[in-house]
Order: C-alpha cells, then structure tokens, then sequence
C-alpha cells in the first residue's frame, strides 16, 4: 500500500508528493546478469529513488548495458499516478532530444553510403527550406552550427507546446524557415531543436524514404528496438507512461502536446532498455562504422576557429577516468531522460522519469554515480 508524505526539498516551497512504500513501490521484471552484483544493484537502486524523492517523480525506469547485452531494467513509482498502474522494464517514455542522437547517427550511416553529401547546400535534398545569406549544410545541422534558431520569440509556448500534427516530418520546417539565421553557419555552436527537424528533412530528401520508415531500416531494426517508435498521441501504445510536470510546487499532469513537430529532434518514445539496445548497436559499429564513430565523438571542429567543447558530430563527450564518454539528455512535456556510454569498458546506462524539467546536471551526475557504482568508484587522495 502507499502513503502521503512531507519530502524536505531545497527552496523554501514545501508540497505534499505520493510516495510509494512497499510492494507497491517496486513492481519490477528485472533483468540481471552476473555482471552486476546484488551488492551494486542495491546501491544503484537507492541512487534512482534517491534522485526521485528530491525532485518528486512518480515514474522512472533505468537500464544498464554490458559487454553488448541489456543486464539490467527496472522499472521504479508509478508510470501513471491517477490509475495506479507501477513503472516497468518496459514502461514507454518519450525521448525527448535524447533522439538527436538516434538521427545524427542515421544521417552519417547515410553519408556512408554516399547517399548524403555532407557539405551539399541542404537544398539540394530539402528544397523546402529557404535559401539564407550563407549555405547550410547537413554538417553544420548535425553539428549545432547551423544558425538556426532554437525556441524563443513571440511564439516559443505554442512551439513548446505544439497541438497541431503533421504528418510529414518536411511540412514542419514552415514554423522557422522563413526566420534569420542567428549566427553565419560554422563559425559557432547553437544549440537547435529546429536545426534538427530541417536535417529530418534533409534525411527523407536524401534517402528517398519516409522519415520515420527510414528510421526505422537505418537505426530501430539494426539496433532491436523493438518498443521504439513515433510519438503518435493518438496511437494505442502499450505500457505507455502518463507524463507529468510541477506547477508552482505542486505536482500536475503535463501539459498535452503533439510531438509531430519536433519528429527528428525527439518526437519519438521509447523504452530504458531499447536506448540501452541503440549504445550497444551503435558502441558494436552495427549503426556506423570505426572511422565514423571516432568522428562523431570527436569535439566537432569549426571550420575557421577552434572547436566546440563537448559536442561531436551527434553526441555530447566528455571522459570519465581517462575514458571517451558520449551522452545526450533530454526534457519535454512529461520527460526528463538520458543516456550515457563508455565504449571502452563498453557501459551503457539509460535513465527515464516521466517529469519534465529535472536539471540537465542532476541527471547527469546520477548517471556519473551508477557508472561509479559499475566500475568502482575512485579511490580517495591520500
């Protein structure tokens, strides 16, 4: 059974969240392996409720990959609150930008085939998209240096919060094609949700194929992602979590959005394990080759000054003890998620909680903790 009780928090706001106590806190389908101790597992699962009770999620699922294999998923709270119904394994999330990742990966599949000329002009494959003072090209898109403008302006909530559906991913470019360019394309980073949605467009000019179904052959079915697909809010989905969102401290069902908008740059949903089965396709050179993955995960170099910190060709890197490590994180309407791996010790982690805004820092230190927990944490200096 569960009760209602006080979670001290770091403002001065003070609010009244369900907890889950019992056996109806956890209703997991776990899968382990060998490979992780009870010990760890016990250590990994506080640092997940831990991190739920300081921001009041209801939901979360998390999964560990090893050496190739999906070791562990655990599903933790409640995917949807009001029917009491617990968070699995398989409990469906939105990605959020965490699907940034999956589609720059299949643009440079595509460039390996020779199919997607990285430095073309993006015209040539998405003639919907306006010329500009400068050419853009698919690198400059995949690399956040484009100059297209992220949200902002006299329209940013109802791009937020998008209720219109479109049913091809090139018809949503009209919302910003016809804005300036924020920057000259190369010379800076500018991170850009809409910068993505054109490179959906570049994709589906390129291949000849429906976004989503090209998607689907270039990275879902190479990867397993079976329980991977569009964000259609009218679909029937399985095991799909209830979002929600904290108004003024107290805890609310997310504002309804139709992801259709942003399909390219994270209008997909997804589960813990299928993010855990992308790392994996994408650490094993199934998704892209050696040579590509070292591009992408090398910080991308402007063409006239320097590099950009911590961002490649698709992935934001970074190192852990000495190691090359690439993530993306990603919060929406009813998400906050993100996805972490080492392709040395080949480590995959996923992390999802169905609340939106949890700080891009608070999760990414929850995913450096479990990863202290997987590979020992470091010894203390003398």
């Amino acid at each position: 059974m569960s009760r209602t009780v006080e979670v001290p928090v770091r403002t001065s706001l003070r609010w009244v969240v369900l907890a889950v106590v019992g056996a109806a806190c956890l209703l997991p389908i776990p899968v382990e392996s060998a490979s992780l101790t009870n010990r760890q597992l016990q250590t990994i699962r506080k640092l997940v409720r831990d991190h739920m009770a300081e921001w009041k999620v209801p939901g979360a699922t998390a999964s560990i990959g090893l050496d190739g294999r999906v070791v562990w998923s655990e599903g933790f709270g409640y995917a949807d609150l009001e029917n009491q119904v617990p968070a699995r394994e398989n409990s469906v999330y939105r990605t959020a930008s965490i699907g940034k990742a999956m589609t720059a990966t299949a643009a440079m599949a595509l460039a390996e085939r020779g199919t997607l000329d990285l430095d073309a002009p993006i015209q040539k494959y998405c003639p919907r998209f306006p010329g500009k003072p400068w050419p853009i090209t698919a690198r400059d898109l995949i690399s956040h240096t484009s100059g297209i403008r992220h949200y902002g302006g006299p329209n940013e909530q109802a791009e937020l919060f998008n209720t219109r559906h479109y049913d091809h991913v090139s018809a949503a470019i009209d919302i910003f094609k016809d804005d300036s360019l924020m920057i000259r394309p190369g010379s800076d980073m500018l991170y850009t949700t809409w910068g993505y949605v054109t490179l959906g467009c570049v994709l589906e000019g390129a291949s000849h194929e429906e976004f989503r179904e090209f998607m689907r052959k270039t990275v879902f079915v190479p990867a397993g992602m079976t329980d991977t697909r569009d964000d259609d809010p009218a679909a029937i989905v399985p095991n799909r979590a209830r979002g929600y969102a904290l108004e003024s401290g107290r805890l609310r069902v997310a504002r309804w959005v139709d992801m259709s908008s942003k399909m390219a740059a994270g209008g997909w949903i997804t589960t813990a394990p299928d993010l855990v089965r992308f790392m994996n396709a994408w650490m094993s050179g199934t998704l892209v080759s050696r040579p590509t993955m070292e591009t992408m995960l090398k910080p991308y170099r402007l063409p006239h000054d320097g590099t950009v910190d911590h961002f490649g060709m698709g992935w934001f890197v970074d190192e852990y003890r000495g190691s090359k490590t690439a993530f993306y994180g990603g919060s929406t309407p009813g998400i906050s998620g993100i996805i972490s791996f080492i392709p040395d010790r080949k480590l995959a982690i996923a992390v999802l909680f169905n609340l939106e805004e949890i700080p891009g820092a608070k999760r990414t230190a929850l995913v450096k903790d479990i990863t202290d927990v997987i590979l020992g944490a470091p010894k203390a200096g003398p």
